[in-house]
């Protein structure tokens, strides 16, 4: 199944610009915020009650001040959850986001979910190796297709033993934004949904990666919705699609992402799915990340 109604959160405690990060993450700002903390802890609660109130059923961690970790709120770079009771520890780039992987945190999900099988990726950071969880990869689920753009924090020897280890097919190209950096994570241009895929196409340099990502796309019946750079910029490609307890698709992104698509794109995606969204601005100019980002689905029958 593509989309999950469960959702694992982390509530942040220590959130703010981290210069780890920012060295190859060209959407955070340094010193954008002094008060990043709370108002990310406002942005993040505010999502949260979004998101429960339309159907969909969030776990809320809450992170603790001790290791200093000011990126914790995107758990999706450090674990993913796969059918029937599979879980996936990811290698990564940045030394202080290491430490989310919290011993407490894993401990817990453990106790909420039935987890049969870990995959453990880890030990690649000895070899300064790393693949960033549903960050560096979008996954086609039902296709079992890995797309992942090449970068400091996505390296195809990872992503090949993922992919053998999960089954999955890869599809690896190079990303990059418009002043021809490569773009850290997948994930900001791309959106695999149940039914279609947004993806900004201008993003990718070379021809024939850019053809090749389009056939595989085209291969699988889904409709390609197109975004452009700009649009990339301000999050349209940081979408993640979830349904509701009664089954009904949802499209959530962030307020950013939604104002920046023109009214015939949005029609597009209304024709498929409810969009939610919510302000998140600290969270996108100090992090450099949003709304999908925050989302870690979960896959797992729960205790």
């Amino acid at each position: 199944m593509q989309t999950t109604s469960h959702i694992l959160m982390i509530r942040p405690v220590n959130f703010g610009f981290n210069a780890q990060t920012a060295v190859n993450n060209a959407f955070q700002v340094a010193g954008a915020d002094i008060a990043a903390q709370e108002k990310a802890q406002l942005e993040f609660d505010n999502f949260v009650t979004v998101l429960r109130s339309h159907g969909v059923f969030v776990s809320v961690i809450n992170d603790t001040p001790e290791p200093y970790t000011p990126d914790s709120i995107f758990p999706n770079n450090w674990i993913s959850f796969h059918e029937p009771g599979t879980i996936c520890l990811y290698p990564m780039f940045a030394e202080n986001r290491r430490q989310e992987r919290k011993p407490a945190v894993i401990h817990h999900l453990q106790q909420l979910f039935t987890v049969t099988n870990t995959f453990d990726f880890t030990g690649y950071e000895k070899e300064n190796l790393f693949l960033e969880g549903t960050g560096s990869m979008v996954l086609d689920r039902d296709n079992k297709i890995a797309y992942a753009c090449l970068s400091p924090r996505t390296h195809q020897p990872v992503l090949d033993d993922f992919c053998k280890k999960m089954g999955y097919r890869p599809v690896l190209f190079t990303s990059v934004d418009g002043s021809g950096q490569a773009v850290y994570h997948t994930n900001v241009i791309m959106c695999v949904a149940d039914r279609y895929v947004v993806i900004c196409l201008d993003s990718l340099p070379n021809h024939e990666e850019n053809k090749m990502v389009q056939e595989m796309i085209g291969n699988t019946g889904k409709e390609l919705i197109r975004i452009s750079l700009e649009q990339m910029n301000r999050f349209a490609g940081n979408m993640l699609q979830v349904h509701d307890k009664a089954g009904e698709k949802l499209l959530v992104m962030s307020s950013q992402a939604y104002h920046s698509l023109q009214p015939a794109q949005i029609k597009k995606l209304e024709s498929y799915n409810r969009i939610l969204h919510a302000p998140l601005t600290t969270i996108e100019t100090n992090g450099g990340g949003s709304a999908r980002c925050m989302m870690a689905e979960v896959f797992l029958k729960r205790e």
